[in-house]
């Protein structure tokens, strides 16, 4: 599987769960949750992904797929009509941060929510090299701790801050 596709048919399925004009406009028309997400993913969401807690991943997947609603190319959801594309992206974003908040992972919904505000800003004034740079910088502060002490699951554990532990006893954030 590759980096990111976890993420990206975790998104998929959330949104066929919801019904409704999302679902119906999830590239691949009846195909399964997730089929062909691989050939669709966003190069620089698989990049952002890797190695974090499932339930950030998550969320990093829904956010960057509603910011290439606003202002990209979306790989996951049909963009082709300008008022669903408006108000798909916006309910992406709201779905990733949605699942931050879930398990209490205000650090990360700070970051995203920042991050939304610095792509508006940045495409506002035409600017979409610093809106890729703001994207980036998040990835990084997202990989990093939440806030300063935490290990990757908030709960002191040691491995790399922000990402998914390997060890196998430990449970999934997103699974408190």
């Amino acid at each position: 599987m590759r980096p990111g596709e976890a993420a990206a048919r975790d998104v998929v399925a959330a949104l066929r769960e919801e019904g409704g004009l999302l679902a119906a406009a999830l590239t691949g028309g009846g195909a399964a949750p997730g089929e062909g997400v691989a050939a669709q993913l966003d190069p620089m969401t698989a990049g952002l992904v890797v190695g974090l807690a499932p339930h950030r991943a998550f969320a990093v997947a829904a956010v960057r797929e509603g910011y290439l609603l606003h202002y990209g190319r979306p790989r996951l959801v049909d963009g082709a009509d300008d008022g669903l594309a408006l108000l798909a992206g916006d309910r992406l974003y709201a779905l990733g941060l949605a699942r931050l908040a879930a398990v209490a992972d205000v650090a990360a919904v700070r970051e995203l929510a920042e991050l939304i505000t610095r792509c508006a800003q940045a495409h506002a004034v035409g600017d979409g090299t610093a809106a890729q740079a703001a994207w980036e910088a998040a990835g990084a502060r997202l990989a990093g701790p939440a806030d300063g002490t935490d290990g990757p699951h908030g709960d002191g554990a040691d491995g790399p801050p922000g990402r998914q532990s390997d060890r196998s006893s430990q449970p999934d954030a997103g699974s408190r």
